[in-house]
């Protein structure tokens, strides 16, 4: 596995294993033949209830934990300082650990500027080795960085071949912050995996079109995360580390940028109404996690 150097002088692996969308039920199978397969790093969140699951797959593998490299989220509902720090201390004994390798805002809304401060607080504490951001668009993220003294060492936003994020990439780089790209096979939408551009090239180097987008991603210096319940899949998805793609490919790959999201549009009005009635749903609960 190879690795990207972060800001902190952290290293994130190239490869995440992304527990998005799995059934608590498969989970933890899912993640034991993950990481008997190679894998070394689960890209987890809060809302994605199966953290608890997660921990026991790691609990019950031969792994160390220190050679697993961790990721959570902090939901939307979970947003300010205090919500924050409980809500991580109900990740970290969900996932029967004492520290994250990487803890992320998942979406920027609502109160983010409190859980930022309440992840600086944590990583200057030892809980947390690398903070960062997810799916904040160039503007919020000049913004957070101006405000605060730790830059975000990471910001994981949708990254595919339809949404190649190009400008994004070059805002983060003269930040410092890490891009991660998820969602990096935009959910097989609009035939993708059978592009005559990405099939073209898949022939030339022998691999899947799914290989030749995630090695993609890797020659742009782009770390991801992606899912798969399939053993042969999930060995297909890191083998991709003997081999690079020229500039001429890359340059043809470009082509199917769309220049928008196909999957989630960070910037609709509608986006912002959808995850802020989390955040009022929450206050208006009696609980103090009504998403678990």
């Amino acid at each position: 596995m190879e690795f990207k150097k972060l800001n902190n002088n952290e290293k994130l692996p190239f490869v995440s294993y992304g527990v998005y969308e799995i059934k608590p039920k498969k989970t933890k199978e899912a993640v034991l033949n993950a990481l008997e397969t190679g894998y070394r790093a689960i890209d987890g969140a809060q809302v994605y209830y199966n953290e608890k699951e997660v921990g026991e797959a790691i609990k019950e593998s031969s792994i160390p934990r220190e050679e697993i490299y961790l990721t959570s989220k902090n939901w939307v509902s979970n947003s300010g300082y205090d919500k924050t720090i409980k809500a991580v201390n109900r990740t970290l004994k969900d996932l029967q650990t004492d520290y994250l390798d990487l803890l992320l805002i998942h979406e920027p809304f609502g109160d983010y500027y409190g859980s930022y401060r309440a992840l600086q607080d944590l990583q200057k504490e030892g809980t947390v080795l690398s903070i960062g951001v997810s799916n904040f668009n160039s503007t919020r993220l000049v913004d957070l960085t101006m405000n605060f003294d730790i830059v975000p060492q990471v910001n994981q936003v949708e990254t595919t071949p339809y949404f190649q994020q190009y400008e994004a990439n070059k805002v983060m780089g003269k930040l410092g912050v890490a891009h991660q790209s998820w969602g990096p096979l935009s959910e097989g939408l609009n035939n993708l995996f059978k592009n005559p551009i990405l099939s073209e090239i898949a022939e030339k180097y022998d691999k899947s079109t799914v290989q030749i987008i995630l090695r993609w991603l890797v020659d742009r210096d782009i770390p991801f995360s992606c899912r798969s319940l399939k053993t042969k899949r999930m060995e297909q998805n890191i083998d991709i580390f003997d081999f690079k793609l020229n500039k001429k490919d890359i340059k043809k790959i470009k082509e199917l940028d769309l220049g928008k999201s196909p999957i989630l549009d960070i910037e609709d009005p509608e986006t912002a109404e959808e995850f802020n009635s989390e955040i009022i749903k929450y206050d208006k609960s009696r609980f103090s996690f009504n998403l678990f």
